[in-house]
């Protein structure tokens, strides 16, 4: 298996960058090819702007959709971006690494995102009709290939947990599972999270590492995320809300887009 790896933390000798190893070292180990992309250390510009786009005349209004679309049908997308895109191509799994900052992703990793997920890349592809509404949220370029998240964060597990002050981390995650990795068709895995990383002694440090370990063996084995796939049937086309049937009609959260069916009974539903 080919597996692409995007780190962002700032520091080489951090935990996370240690992590990193270990699953490098596993991924390796068990025979798969391992490339990755360390943001920071790669001074990856994180910020979209006009010089993402050559071809945008002067006095033109920066439209970051169409410019990034016309771009990337021209194939004047700027080399570093094109060089992440032919990653993201060649890799049968998407591994983002980051530390949580602020309840989300640091600035260099979303810049990433912002950057590499051209128009007509990673979204705007497929056609619109009365049953569906373009290839996306379980369709699209990176549709039968996989990623997940490896997460560090220096609070409880039980901060997290789903009384917890912080909310839910699978909660906090869903913008990123579901909107970044699920949107352009990746199977998304559920994600390895690390807490208190800033009290982990040498025990824990080996705890966790043999978990990730385990976790990385199991990367092309272990369930997806059962997200509800947006053209098979449980929305409606084209307001994209959930059919009243299947969820009590006064609930509401990101629960609702989890299948409660098995995938196989969904993919009938669609094809009648």
């Amino acid at each position: 298996m080919k597996i692409l790896l995007v780190f962002a933390h700032p520091e080489p000798e951090s935990l996370a960058a240690s992590l990193r190893d270990v699953a490098i070292r596993e991924l390796e180990a068990a025979g798969h090819e391992v490339k990755v992309s360390d943001l920071y250390a790669m001074r990856w510009r994180s910020e979209v702007d006009r010089s993402d786009f050559p071809l945008l005349a002067a006095n033109d209004r920066l439209r970051v959709a169409q410019a990034s679309g016309e771009a990337f049908e021209a194939q004047s997308l700027t080399e570093d971006v094109k060089a992440e895109q032919e990653k993201l191509l060649w890799a049968d799994t998407l591994i983002l690494q980051f530390p949580l900052w602020w309840y989300s992703m640091p600035a260099i990793l979303k810049g990433w995102v912002d950057r590499v997920y051209a128009y007509g890349f990673a979204y705007g592809v497929g056609e619109h009709s009365d049953k569906h509404w373009g290839d996306r949220f379980g369709e699209g370029t990176f549709a039968g290939k996989r990623a997940m998240l490896i997460v560090t964060t220096g609070g409880w597990e039980e901060h997290y947990s789903p009384r917890g002050i912080n909310g839910p981390i699978d909660d906090l995650l869903f913008p990123i599972n579901h909107g970044i990795l699920y949107y352009p068709g990746y199977d998304v895995l559920p994600s390895f999270v690390t807490y208190r990383v800033d009290k982990l002694d040498a025990r824990g440090f080996k705890e966790i590492s043999f978990a990730l370990r385990e976790r990385m063996r199991s990367l092309e084995t272990v369930e997806p995320i059962p997200y509800r796939s947006q053209n098979a049937g449980d929305y409606f086309i084209p307001s994209l809300h959930l059919r009243p049937e299947l969820e009590d009609p006064n609930t509401s959260g990101f629960r609702l887009h989890l299948r409660s069916e098995p995938r196989e009974a969904a993919v009938e539903r669609r094809r009648a």
